[in-house]
């Protein structure tokens, strides 16, 4: 038996059942639920729900950013599965990004890309406009649409935050987001692992003379890697590699459950009741971050074969 466990269940869409019904003293009921157990910091305050929505707001800004950082594509990102605290649930048709491409769909039955992974943090806020309908009732339309308008700078002020800590520059900010969106430029126009480009982006060598063999050559375009590298070791302003590296390797994860890892799992479950490699996944995704020289193989990216693989919420 699998059972689904989360802080809450309550989502979005719990409060729209109630709205579209016209049922509005269960939105308020559910919200002093939310509050009570959730949020009791709010429960007192003459504009507690001004205060829950705004919280909801600024937790699902930043949740959408450690989404976009990680490469990690929902799927479905409908308001029955956004979660009132900011956490990440009902993720069927989820996957994570090999080569990067910002316009990645993760769900076979999602041909438009509607929850792609460059359209993550527009729905976020749409998102919550919809649960702001909801609560319209117990929060006011002026109250609503200046949170709302709080959303994109919060999200852009952690994403960079994430993103500059990836790249291991010390005091990111929203300056640096030119060389962070060069970055993903140099990974999509040469077909790079989004993953393993950032753990190996960690070896490299800010000296003046230094010429990076290893990270330069995954490059195609190694002249416009060179233009890059002059404007990365400018920034790093001679911070000391191997501190830097340091920092790095703990927020650019080794490992990732790749589809087919995920999918060999599950074959050997299913056809030969063999739950071993569920059990080594598990371990090794504990802890992603660690090298293990052992498990090597699982930070291959996927071989071309299974590159395609698509899931769906009944996957």
């Amino acid at each position: 038996m699998l059972t689904r466990l989360a802080p809450s269940h309550v989502r979005f869409g719990s409060f729209e059942v109630f709205f579209y019904r016209g049922q509005y003293e269960h939105i308020a009921a559910l919200a002093d639920h939310v509050i009570d157990n959730h949020y009791p910091e709010f429960s007192d305050a003459d504009d507690k729900y001004r205060l829950l929505f705004k919280e909801v707001t600024s937790r699902t800004a930043k949740l959408m950013a450690h989404w976009q950082a990680v490469g990690f594509c929902h799927g479905v990102m409908n308001t029955d599965n956004m979660s009132i605290l900011g956490l990440t649930l009902d993720y069927g048709p989820f996957g994570f990004m090999e080569r990067y491409d910002p316009g990645h769909i993760c769900n076979h039955s999602d041909p438009q890309g509607r929850y792609a992974y460059d359209q993550q943090p527009q729905v976020g806020l749409w998102n919550l406009s919809c649960l702001a309908q909801a609560l319209s009732g117990l929060v006011s339309k002026a109250d609503s649409d200046e949170i709302l308008e709080s959303y994109a700078p919060a999200y852009y002020q952690h994403y960079v935050a994430l993103m500059g800590g990836k790249l291991g520059l010390y005091d990111p900010a929203l300056e640096d987001f030119s060389l962070i969106d060069g970055w993903l430029k140099l990974l999509q126009n040469n077909r790079l692992d989004y993953t393993n480009s950032f753990r190996d982006l960690g070896n490299f060598d800010s000296a003046a003379s230094a010429d990076n063999h290893a990270l330069r050559d995954q490059f195609a375009d190694r002249a416009a890697f060179d233009a890059w590298a002059a404007q990365y070791r400018t920034r790093l302003n001679g911070n000391t590699d191997a501190v830097r590296k340091a920092r790095m390797d703990e927020v650019n994860p080794k490992y990732i459950l790749r589809n087919h890892l995920a999918q060999i799992a599950i074959e050997q479950a299913e056809q030969q009741r063999d739950f071993s490699e569920i059990d080594r996944l598990l371990d090794l995704l504990s802890n992603p971050y660690d090298e293990q020289p052992e498990m090597q193989r699982y930070a291959t990216p996927a071989p071309e074969s299974a590159r395609g693989i698509l899931v769906s919420c009944s996957s």
